[in-house]
């Protein structure tokens, strides 16, 4: 529980980050594509990482079927 909610702390920071580089470089007149890529996937792994250990609502059965 405690390595969760340090990595918790540690991704909601670079998550703000990517998402604050991302937002004002896209704002520019002629926005480097590089940062805006690089911003995307920060934020994509960094949600993805922050949702791992978020349960599924779906109910698996037993025969694979939903």
């Amino acid at each position: 529980m405690t390595k969760y909610l340090t990595m918790k702390k540690l991704l909601i920071p670079v998550l703000i980050l990517g998402f604050y580089f991302g937002w004002v470089e896209q704002n520019k007149v002629h926005p480097n594509l590089y940062i805006v890529a690089i911003s995307a996937v920060i934020i994509m792994f960094g949600m993805m990482k922050l949702m791992s250990k978020v349960p599924s609502k779906k109910t698996e059965d037993k025969d694979g079927i939903f």
